[in-house]
């Protein structure tokens, strides 16, 4: 049986030309929906940004848009989609902050499953939203990596929580967690030390529980 080579090159042609197509709609649907704080269609976007996400960045790329647009919308969506379920989710709270928001002169013992023991010296921001989230209910985890947040998940089994972390990080942690109802919020500032988040933001997350 001849293999029909030049059928099956259109039907390649015609498959590329929708997957970019619909790459093109989600950005387009997705940046209005990120832009005025209104969501249209969150599952098509969010199921064809994370299906072609590195297409995605590369198209941005091509047009002299920011790459981390993509990972903002996903966030966005994701945190609009998920913020009744959020607020109104029983169980602990957890607050899970990257170790790379600690000061260099930290001294905060890490425990093997939950993470930096805060001590609230003051040296950094991380201590602030600790106390915050003593007065709202949530536990703050600093974690060294996502390992931790497996170990903490099957550990107390957290029925919420609020992710911080640099754009691509916090999208892809909010997929992986996805059964879970979550906020993020991305860093001001990222790097491998020093970096910063908008506390108040933070806080404000915190602070939806308590409405």
């Amino acid at each position: 049986m001849e293999i029909p080579y030049e059928l099956l090159g259109k039907l390649f042609v015609y498959m590329l030309l929708f997957a970019l197509l619909g790459i093109v709609v989600a950005l387009l649907v997705g940046f209005y929906s990120f832009k005025n704080k209104m969501v249209i269609f969150p599952s098509f976007v969010l199921f064809m940004l994370y299906l072609f996400y590195s297409p995605a960045k590369w198209m941005c790329g091509v047009f002299s848009i920011r790459d981390t647009l993509v990972d903002e919308i996903l966030i966005e969506i994701r945190n609009a989609v998920m913020l009744d379920d959020f607020i109104n989710a029983k169980g602990p709270r957890a607050v899970f902050l990257p170790q790379c928001m600690r000061h260099p002169n930290c001294r905060a013992r890490c425990d093997p499953i939950l993470g930096y023991e805060c001590k609230k010296c003051g040296l950094c921001d991380i201590g602030i939203i600790c106390k915050a989230a003593d007065e709202h209910g949530f536990t703050v985890y600093v974690i060294p990596g996502g390992s931790f947040v497996k170990k903490i998940m099957k550990a107390h089994k957290p029925g919420s929580c609020i992710g911080v972390a640099c754009y691509n990080e916090l999208s892809e942690s909010m997929e992986e967690i996805s059964f879970m109802p979550v906020q993020g919020v991305c860093l001001l500032k990222d790097g491998c030390f020093n970096t910063k988040v908008d506390v108040l933001e933070v806080i404000e997350k915190m602070e939806l529980c308590n409405v």
